[in-house]
């Protein structure tokens, strides 16, 4: 059985990915999809979140073994979880069928400014706000991150649950974005088979971000005409058309 491990980014959880892994069940018959928190978040919230991205690939990797789901996997990322992705394809290629990585930006390919847009950073800062509430938080993160989310569900409340229930520290918070900081890719691509997603309305990390990895690691990308950073709470089906479509070529190839 094919299994599929999403990962998701900075303070983000399981909870997040919405209706995004059913989708992908529906376009990847009889493969496992299964989603898993880096420490500090969502179930791992009281774990204290690792200050380097090899030892988040280390914990991902122990939870899998804890699971017992045997590899090859394929892992589908997103921003802090694609850094987590890239290294675990750079130190163990073997454990790795393939890699998609959404709305991922990297040192050194990409200057600072595009991997988190400046206009941001009031917004950002914000969050910090401690007289802010939950909804007022989730808010400015959804302002930021999404283009159009859906409109039949009040994403909002769903993020305030998912906050309320299983809260990620501001220490933790904190040592997720010092591990983003130092994290520096290798110049030759992982050997493991790569995709790139990337989102042209991203208005937290520029476009260019994904466009430089590709052309950096030959590696291909398609990119969505006008979602946000939150590439499968903007488009899910799309994005899950566009995974299926990857691994069934990859797949067609084989034979």
């Amino acid at each position: 059985m094919t299994t599929w491990v999403l990962l998701r980014g900075l303070t983000r959880e399981v909870g997040h990915w919405g209706e995004f892994p059913q989708l992908l069940r529906e376009r990847l018959p009889g493969a496992r999809v299964l989603a898993i928190d880096l420490p500090g978040n969502g179930r791992l919230n009281r774990e204290a979140s690792p200050l380097r991205i090899e030892a988040m690939v280390q914990h991902c990797r122990a939870q899998l073994r804890a699971l017992g789901v045997p590899t090859p996997v394929h892992l589908l990322a997103m921003s802090l979880g694609g850094m987590v992705a890239v290294d675990w394809a750079r130190r163990h290629p073997g454990e790795l069928a393939g890699c998609v990585l959404v709305n991922t930006s990297l040192r050194p390919f990409s200057p600072w400014y595009w991997r988190l847009r400046p206009a941001n950073y009031p917004a950002l800062l914000g969050l910090l706000r401690p007289w802010s509430s939950q909804r007022q938080r989730e808010q400015t993160i959804l302002r930021i991150t999404s283009r159009h989310p859906p409109p039949d569900v009040d994403v909002v409340e769903q993020w305030v649950a998912l906050r309320e229930a299983r809260p990620v520290s501001g220490a933790n918070a904190l040592r997720q974005l010092i591990a983003a900081t130092r994290y520096r890719a290798q110049a030759q691509a992982p050997a493991v088979p790569l995709l790139v997603l990337a989102s042209r309305g991203d208005a937290l990390v520029d476009v260019r971000c994904s466009h430089r990895l590709a052309r950096q690691w030959r590696a291909d990308i398609v990119e969505h005409p006008s979602a946000g950073h939150d590439l499968p709470l903007d488009d899910g089906p799309w994005l899950a058309r566009a995974v299926g479509a990857w691994w069934a070529s990859r797949v067609d190839y084989k034979n």
